[in-house]
Order: C-alpha cells, then sequence, then structure tokens
C-alpha cells in the first residue's frame, strides 16, 4: 500500500487523528451551522482540531509520552475553551421585563464537547470519538423534538 495512503487511514498516526477531528468537528458543526447558530461549521472545525493538536503535542515529543504531560494539555483546554464558550451565551432582557433571557447554553456545550471530543481525537481514542460524535448528533438532533412534545404537553397541563 503505498505509504501516504497509509498513513492517512492509520488510526496511530497524527493525520488521522487530525482529519479525524476536522470531520467530527465538521458533523457537530454542520448541525449547528443549519439552524443559524454563529458558532458554526467553520468554529466547530477549528476548535475541534485545535484540541486535537494540543493534545499531539505531549504525544509526539516524546517516545514515551507523561500521563501528566497530557493531563495539563486537557485541564488547559478545558478551561480555555470556556472562555469562547461563554462568549456564545447571550444575556438580553424579555421585553417588557427586567429578566433576562439566556440564549447560547446549548451552542456554549456544543463547543465544549466539540473541544473534548478534539482531545480524545488526538490521543488516538478514535472509537471513542466516533461514539461520542454520534451521541452529540443524536442530542442535537432529537433532543428538540422532545423539549417540544414536553412543552406541549405542559401547556395542556396547564389548561
Amino acid at each position: 500500500m503505498n505509504s501516504a495512503v497509509y498513513r492517512l487511514i492509520d488510526p496511530a498516526s497524527p493525520t488521522f487523528r487530525l482529519v479525524l477531528a476536522v470531520f467530527v468537528g465538521g458533523v457537530i458543526g454542520w448541525n449547528r451551522q443549519s439552524l443559524g447558530k454563529p458558532a458554526g461549521l467553520r468554529t466547530h472545525m477549528l476548535v475541534c482540531l485545535g484540541a486535537a493538536l494540543m493534545a499531539l503535542i505531549p504525544i509526539q515529543l516524546s517516545s514515551s509520552p507523561s500521563p501528566d504531560a497530557v493531563s495539563r494539555v486537557i485541564q488547559g483546554v478545558a478551561t480555555g475553551i470556556g472562555f469562547l464558550g461563554a462568549g456564545e451565551i447571550l444575556h438580553q432582557p424579555i421585553q417588557g421585563t427586567a429578566q433576562p433571557k439566556v440564549q447560547g447554553l446549548t451552542s456554549a456545550a456544543a463547543i465544549w464537547t466539540t473541544a473534548a471530543l478534539g482531545l480524545v481525537t488526538g490521543c488516538g481514542l478514535w472509537m471513542t470519538s466516533l461514539i461520542g460524535l454520534l451521541l452529540v448528533w443524536l442530542i442535537l438532533s432529537l433532543a428538540p423534538r422532545l423539549e417540544r412534545i414536553a412543552l406541549r404537553h405542559k401547556h395542556r397541563e396547564d389548561e
């Protein structure tokens, strides 16, 4: 097999991990983009890719990477990504009242989860990454329908 093709499909290779991270982030970003969310396709792809790159740094710097070094990267990404997620959350007053309306929590959670999936992918846990992607996709796709059903049920009870 051609060595370039082998490197691309070998789950242990950095190239495979980075391409998978872009794919995982792209699937989540596509969902957010299709709903018109500010953090869409490119944002989620870059978050996932960036997290995977960060995870690969200590892994590639040493033939036997220190679990402590990888742990510090994971902690740093988890903390740092919170700032990006916080920027996604908007507090707006509900018209006619002084109560704030919080928006963007799901998008912030999607960014945070995308970063986690990028870390998982960068660490070479490709099956965990794909299972996590499937679960995120199910949550983002099915939960809105369940929420609408619950809301209709609540309105019936209120009557």
